[in-house]
């Protein structure tokens, strides 16, 4: 793998994204624990996103399931 734009990731209805598709845009990739109490993030994020989205802003929650279980289906 030569760049992040080589990967695919599997989005919430189960299909795939290729991030090729992304080139061009300024990609904010972060790792969040979906279910967990303590995401304060996902407000700031959405801010980031509303604002920026419209120059290219893309904002990829790629989740992991493996701290404490708390992002269920990743």
């Amino acid at each position: 793998m030569a760049s992040v734009y080589d990967c695919q990731v599997q989005k919430r209805d189960g299909s795939m994204l290729d991030l090729a598709s992304l080139k061009g845009k300024v990609l904010l990739i972060v790792n969040t624990a979906t279910g967990c109490g303590f995401t304060p993030q996902y407000e700031g994020l959405e801010k980031l996103y509303q604002n920026y989205h419209d120059k290219g802003l893309e904002i990829l929650d790629l989740p992991c399931n493996q701290f404490g279980s708390q992002a269920p289906g990743t």
